[in-house]
């Protein structure tokens, strides 16, 4: 969520989720050179990605009692397809429970309050959410594993 879209609009969307299976969220993060908070708060000055860890430590006991669970996090790579200017500084998985989940945190005070550090971290985002998770498979990893021995020189 970015700071031109609100708690409405990211509920409006969420809505959209079938409830009552897993949902993981794939975020395209890009870091402000220097975080920007709004006039007023108390806070020493923080590079973006300082901002960003404030709000990570912010939503790891969140995660603890909803049951989430960051499940992959790395430095964004060079896009190889799609707009040259699209540029990410991380990439990041959470799965959560549930879209229910999902809305309940959303809603609650703790993460509203951890809210001011995401805003202020990030130039950019994108927040993607993935449903209806299907196992690969033994099958489908034995054919793989074996398509690329038969490939190799």
């Amino acid at each position: 969520m970015s700071a031109s879209e609100t708690v409405s609009e990211v509920l409006e969307a969420l809505a959209t989720i079938p409830d009552g299976q897993p949902v993981v969220m794939i975020n395209l993060l890009r870091y402000r050179a220097w975080a920007v908070y709004p006039p007023g708060t108390e806070t020493e000055p923080r590079t973006g990605r300082q901002a960003w860890e404030q709000y990570s430590m912010h939503m790891l006991p969140i995660f603890t009692k909803i049951r989430a669970r960051p499940v992959f996090r790395a430095e964004a790579g060079v896009s190889l397809i799609g707009p040259k200017e699209a540029r990410w500084d991380e990439v990041l998985l959470v799965e959560y429970p549930s879209r229910g989940v999902i809305e309940g945190m959303i809603a609650s005070p703790e993460y509203q309050s951890a809210m001011i550090h995401r805003i202020a971290a990030l130039e950019d985002a994108r927040l993607i959410a993935c449903t209806s998770p299907r196992p690969i498979g033994r099958l489908a990893w034995w054919w793989l594993k074996r398509s690329l021995k038969s490939h190799s020189p």
